[in-house]
């Protein structure tokens, strides 16, 4: 499945995500550097094994992503949500959390994350459950949900 969005699109998905493209995000994000070749292969390991993904497309170059690790029927946990710097403040990541949630409405979320990141999560409805310390983000969904009438 795809859709548009501003321009850009978004394909859900976990399998046939080019190892290079994800390292091209991770490395802008900070996150990996200098891979050995032998290792690259985890870049689309990770996908493959993730319960749902979504990856960001402008044209031919991945420009975000994020996955999801989740029993599909009460939790889930984002395990990582990157765009790149070039194209942040476009809405991308809150769309990418938004279709998450969209996933598994009425379940708990969390994103584990640095304390950098707590301004994001929290304008997305999810509570800081640790705010000294790098830590896990909490968004309730029955809590959601019973506040708009559902349960």
């Amino acid at each position: 499945m795809y859709q548009y969005f501003n321009g850009y699109i978004i394909r859900e998905g976990t399998q046939n995500i080019p190892a290079d493209q994800v390292e091209r995000l991770f490395i802008d994000a900070g996150w990996v550097r200098r891979t050995p070749e032998w290792q690259k292969e985890k870049f689309t390991l990770i996908f493959q094994n993730s319960t749902w993904a979504y990856t960001v497309w402008d044209d031919n170059e991945m420009i975000g992503m994020v996955r999801v690790l989740s029993d599909q029927v009460m939790a889930a946990t984002i395990m990582d949500l990157a765009v790149h710097s070039s194209h942040r403040g476009k809405g991308i990541g809150q769309k990418l959390v938004g279709l998450c949630l969209q996933k598994l409405p009425h379940g708990d979320w969390f994103a584990h994350t640095s304390s950098n990141n707590y301004s994001f999560y929290e304008q997305l409805g999810f509570e800081v459950k640790d705010p000294n310390h790098n830590g896990t983000c909490a968004y309730y969904g029955y809590i959601e949900a019973r506040k708009a009438g559902h349960r």
